[in-house]
């Protein structure tokens, strides 16, 4: 079973076509990896009659059923520490802990990974254009659409985080409004939100071809994100997760590469800005 594994991961090509296949699939509402786990089906039910025979005896038998078998567990390891969240999560959220802004505000990152990563040492306001009907310790919400900014957000922190979430807005996908200027319209808002001074981490696809992938996402060459950039903020670090989800981090951003994106196909820049 295990060779079968290995197998399989030391096929690039076939781990792409497979992935894609899922994506499909699963916005269907089939998942295929999961299914392709049923190979571990003999071994699961021998594994409960072995333990059924060992409850037979024990001094102290247990109720038990054969009624929640999970099959695909056997396959994964202990966590998923690859990957763009997983990596982008970790270091905004270590640079706002050294950095100890005197406020900090999240626009539309993940709150169950990275702004619950930040909640945990220090308070954190979170704006969104989802509702978020639960109460947090250290998360203040508010529902907010930063195409549109409010008068009253105009130099509102010193530290700002939007981490893969701009490539999303106006694309309809989370009930915005159609806007094929909406990731311009997000950025202008970031900037003014912030004091002069403050600092912003920004998130979001990469690669070598600029594109939309309608509704899930945009993807952006380094160059174009650079020339919004330019005149208004001071790059002041780089990092990024390649296309096997590994992390390069603090990484000298040379012209050639800003040009290529690093040959990226869908990777993940983290860029750590601070307002002119």
């Amino acid at each position: 079973m295990n060779s079968v594994v290995s197998f399989i991961k030391s096929r690039p090509g076939f781990l792409r076509f497979a992935r894609g296949t899922r994506f499909w699939a699963t916005t269907l509402g089939l998942d295929i990896v999961r299914l392709t786990a049923l190979v571990a089906v003999p071994a699961v039910v021998r594994e409960y009659f072995a333990l059924k025979r060992q409850n037979s005896r024990s001094a102290h038998p247990w109720r038990l059923s054969f009624s929640m078998p999970f099959f695909h567990d056997r396959f994964e390891e202990s966590g998923v520490v690859s990957g763009h969240y997983f990596h982008q999560d970790l270091l905004v959220a270590r640079r706002i802990f050294e950095r100890k802004p005197a406020k900090h505000v999240d626009v539309a990152s993940r709150v169950e990974t990275f702004v619950a990563h930040v909640a945990a040492f220090r308070q954190i306001e979170v704006f969104d254009i989802r509702p978020l009907s639960a109460r947090i310790p250290n998360i203040s919400f508010t529902q907010c659409d930063f195409m549109n900014l409010p008068p009253e957000m105009n130099g509102y922190s010193d530290s700002v985080s939007c981490l893969h979430a701009l490539e999303h807005f106006g694309l309809g996908r989370y009930c915005d409004p159609i806007d094929i200027d909406g990731h311009l319209k997000g950025f202008d808002s970031l900037y003014k939100t912030l004091v002069s001074g403050g600092i912003l981490y920004l998130s979001f696809p990469i690669g070598e071809i600029e594109r939309i992938e309608f509704n899930a996402h945009r993807v952006f060459s380094i160059q174009t994100v650079l020339g919004w950039a330019k005149d208004r903020f001071e790059l002041i670090g780089f990092s990024y997760v390649d296309d096997a989800g590994n992390l390069h981090e603090n990484i000298p951003l040379s012209e050639v590469d800003a040009a290529s994106s690093y040959h990226l196909k869908y990777g993940c820049g983290i860029f750590e800005m601070k307002k002119l």
